[in-house]
Order: C-alpha cells, then structure tokens, then sequence
C-alpha cells in the first residue's frame, strides 16, 4: 500500500508506502522535506496488516460505519487526533461494513471502536463516543512507552 501524496513546493506526486506515513521524507523530483501525513487514512485489510505490522510509530485505528451517528460525531476529534499526533502516530480509518474480517478478528461489536496498536498488538481499546482528551491519555500513555526501533 501506497499513499500518494503531492509536494507543496512544485506539485509533483510522490508515492508514499504505508510504512513510512508517519516519517519524514522529500520529495523525489525537487528534494523538499515532505510532512509526515497528519490526516487518517482509509484502509482495507490487506493495507491494515501491513501499516499494524510494519509501522514504527503506535497505529491508532477507527472502527466505524456511514450510518453511526456517534462515529460521525467522533471523525472529526480522530482528524484532530491525526493532526496533533502527527509523526509519532499513523492513524486509520477502517469501515466495518465494507470490511466486515478484520474487526471480527480483533472482536469489534460496537461503534465506535478505537485500537491503539503497538508493535502490531492492541495496545488501548475505546469503545464509543469519547472526548479527545480521554483519547490523548490513551495515546500519552503508548507513546510513553514507545522505543523507537532503527
């Protein structure tokens, strides 16, 4: 999986792989530092397995559907989050009508859900509507607890 993602000095798009969403980068054709992405990614399973098992970075993943009301009501704390974290977390958006496996594995049976993975393991679970600021703990407290790993 793949992000492409144009560069704010001359417009050229860049291919970003998923593993490096959250690192810093430049851009192929002029060189300038591209941002690391500070928005959430929509994801299918395939492209979930491999952000969650290869990131460096804690994956704060949403669990959510078009219908759910509180899921709408929570996107918008999630961008905030993606925004906030930026470069220290990659955060997904996964919906669980269009892709009905990977929250059964992981036993999603209520939305909203919020998994925060680290090292490819479920780190944090919210479930439901939240504040952000009981979102930022949960992330304090994985990042606080993050190694980086060369």
């Amino acid at each position: 999986m793949a992000i492409i993602r144009n560069c704010s000095s001359c417009g050229k798009p860049n291919r970003i792989p998923a593993k490096h969403l959250a690192d810093l980068g430049r851009c192929g054709a002029c060189k300038t530092a591209l941002p690391a992405t500070s928005e959430p990614i929509e994801v299918s399973p395939e492209e979930f397995d491999e952000v969650v098992r290869d990131s460096k970075v804690p994956v704060l993943v949403d669990f959510w559907a078009a219908w759910c009301g509180p899921c709408r009501a929570l996107a918008p704390i999630v961008d905030e989050v993606a925004e906030a974290y930026q470069g220290k977390l990659k955060v997904m958006k996964m919906d669980v009508d269009r892709n009905a496996s990977t929250p059964a594995r992981y036993g999603i049976r209520g939305i909203p859900a919020l998994l925060l993975f680290k090292g490819g393991k479920v780190a944090e679970q919210i479930v439901g509507y939240v504040p952000k600021e009981t979102i930022d703990k949960s992330v304090a407290k994985v990042l606080a607890t993050t190694t980086t790993v060369a």
